[in-house]
């Protein structure tokens, strides 16, 4: 397909804008290749079209390998926010049991409270991952009915061992588990349907290296059988209402088309790499970002063996100025890391592998933090 000249500039300009000559090392958003760009711009068609049903219908079995599962994957014009508070009003009933360990996984709670649902915060500290034995002691308390979790949670790169929980939560049939794996998925397997998986939830912007606006999610049939006993799901994140358009190739309202196109370019990249390689591929980089950190100072933020293969956050033992830091990174190498989250920042660092990187491009940005860390001053012995 030819792209005319106005639209080939207006979509690449991030390379000649001053403003936006900067690669993204954060984790998340993440850099988006020149080729899923170029997928973004395909002629619109009708959502309601025979086209629309052929390129939703054809995304499906690659979409079905990475979830690990038979069942649907819906497409929502939403972050993946958007699709976890849709999932909390469809399938709790009674009370749901969010397990906090970071910025994303507290904000369960929140979100769950705000939906007036009654919520219980099963608090792990930050960088600690949540503990398997802590939540089966919660569950025999009774009373639950679903369960939230963040398989990987970003604010502190820690990574909680999802098959050890899961193996807890299959023993507690009556509660539907709501997994985020926003930041894991697509980086190493993460097999919904052998772990029992009711909802797993994904987005865009991260390791699938897409532009922010796209969320996936896949749903048992025992969650779609709860929500049909949930009369307040609300229309736009209505379970029912997806699965009652997925059987007709389409979404319950209009679907965000370049992004979908985006997602198609992005899977045959994924197709083509092989699941192995990729997963192998965000563990080596992973571990290449790691032992450069180590050789300058710093330690990893979360739990020894619960660290993150989508990203690297480090503690600012060596007391960096971390935003002067990022200043050299981005004016000096076009480049930006996180200088971290929330109650972090400033103590911690975030420094992205996942995506399209390459062992090329993990050693450029390798180079760059070296020579940054030469201009910058500490803040702290």
């Amino acid at each position: 397909m030819k792209v005319d000249a106005a639209l080939r500039v207006n979509c690449f300009q991030r390379f000649t804008d001053p403003l936006m000559a900067y690669k993204l090392f954060i984790p998340g958003p993440i850099a988006v290749s020149e080729k899923t760009l170029r997928a973004m711009a395909q002629p619109m068609i009708g959502h309601r079209s025979a086209d629309f049903v052929a390129l939703y219908q054809g995304l499906q079995p690659d979409l079905q390998a990475l979830f690990g599962t038979k069942d649907a994957v819906y497409l929502s014009t939403s972050s993946a926010w958007g699709a976890m508070e849709g999932a909390i009003r469809n399938v709790t009933k009674s009370k749901v049991l969010n397990c906090m360990n970071g910025a994303f996984s507290d904000k369960w709670n929140d979100v769950a409270i705000r939906c007036g649902k009654q919520a219980t915060a099963l608090r792990f500290e930050w960088g600690q991952p949540v503990d398997p034995e802590a939540v089966r002691r919660e569950l025999e308390k009774g009373g639950y009915d679903s369960v939230t979790l963040i398989h990987n949670e970003t604010s502190t790169g820690c990574m909680s061992d999802l098959p050890a929980i899961m193996a807890v939560l299959r023993q507690f049939p009556e509660v539907i588990s709501i997994v985020d794996v926003v930041s894991s998925f697509s980086a190493l397997a993460i097999p919904k349907d052998s772990l029992g998986i009711d909802i797993m939830i994904t987005g865009s912007q991260k390791a699938l290296a897409l532009p922010p606006g796209l969320s996936l999610a896949s749903v048992s049939r025992r969650a779609l059988e709860r929500a049909a006993s949930v009369p307040e799901r609300g229309y736009y994140f209505d379970l029912l209402e997806f699965q009652k358009n997925h059987e007709n190739g389409m979404t319950p309202s209009t679907p965000v088309i370049p992004l979908i196109y985006a997602l198609k370019s992005k899977l045959e990249d994924i197709r083509a790499e092989g699941l192995e390689a990729r997963y192998a591929r965000h563990a080596r980089l992973n571990k290449a970002v790691g032992a450069w950190g180590f050789s300058r100072g710093f330690r990893l933020f979360p739990k020894e063996g619960y660290g993150s293969v989508t990203l690297n956050c480090f503690a600012n033992s060596p007391g960096y100025d971390l935003p002067a830091l990022n200043k050299v990174l981005k004016s000096k190498h076009q480049l930006v890391i996180d200088g971290g989250y929330g109650k972090l920042k400033g103590k911690t660092c975030r420094i992205s592998n996942m995506g399209d990187e390459t062992d090329a491009s993990i050693a450029a940005l390798v180079a760059a933090l070296e020579s940054a860390l030469a201009e910058t001053p500490r803040t702290a012995s």
